[in-house]
């Protein structure tokens, strides 16, 4: 569903002279992008990315009556099944459903000129260890920042796979030396080879599972331990992450 003008449709009872200060929320009244609602052994929720929205539920009549209330309260226009939605590809099988970004991916890897690359299988090519903060001069830190930009949104909405190298490769961002460029081609040719790869759930197991590790400061140059965990439902990653600990172990 989409809503049209809908930053017309909202109405103020008073006139607002200062935005809410970024991190300041009041307990409550905190920006929701997810609506709920449980009757009669029935559900149906709305997720909400500004003037967009996905409505399901556990019927199809449930959903009706929810795209034709709010339709009587703002002018949308029905969309009808979703196939994309946010750069995020969803294809549906009779058993299972798929999220994936190959038609993103292709579009970053023509913009920066590595779609023609020949693809490789693994990450890295040389050991992680060998990343270090530049002490010299940057090498094209604008283009490097805008690749990390985009592959945060692969690693966030699709791609798990890439979480640890991202997470190191991001942190030389201000001043990307030869050896980060290095490994940030090697990504995209890594992508390039698995363009395909997504996350797909067949709704197996039923059961929610967690998964989490630390490399226990494995490299010297490191003064923190890198922490990850991720969680599956349905056979896929549905939460996960690489970061570096807070406090020193």
């Amino acid at each position: 569903m989409d809503v049209k003008t809908a930053f017309l449709n909202g109405d103020l009872e008073e006139e607002i002279y200062m935005e809410q200060p970024e991190g300041c929320v009041v307990p409550g009244k905190e920006k929701n992008c997810n609506y709920s609602k449980y009757e009669d052994n029935t559900c149906v929720v709305i997720c909400l990315y500004v003037d967009d929205m996905l409505i399901f539920g556990t019927s199809l009549e449930v959903v009706c009556e929810t795209k034709k209330f709010l339709g009587s309260k703002f002018d949308m226009k029905d969309l009808r099944e979703v196939d994309v939605i946010l750069r995020i590809k969803i294809t549906r099988t009779p058993n299972a459903l798929k999220l994936s970004q190959e038609h993103y991916v292709e579009k970053i890897l023509r913009k920066f000129g590595h779609f023609d690359y020949k693809p490789v299988s693994t990450l890295y090519d040389h050991p992680h260890s060998q990343l270090k903060k530049n002490r010299e001069h940057s090498i094209s830190q604008i283009e490097y920042a805008q690749i990390i930009g985009n592959l945060m949104y692969f690693m966030n909405c699709t791609r798990p796979d890439i979480t640890y190298a991202i997470g190191r490769l991001s942190r030389y961002t201000q001043s990307p030396n030869q050896d980060h460029w290095t490994t940030v081609r090697r990504v995209l040719k890594y992508l390039r080879g698995t363009i395909n790869y997504g996350l797909c759930f067949n709704g197996f197991p039923s059961v929610f599972e967690g998964f989490s590790d630390a490399n226990w400061i494995s490299d010297s140059n490191e003064m923190k331990s890198i922490s990850g965990y991720v969680f599956i439902l349905g056979g896929s990653a549905v939460s996960w992450k690489s970061a570096k600990q807070t406090c020193i172990t």
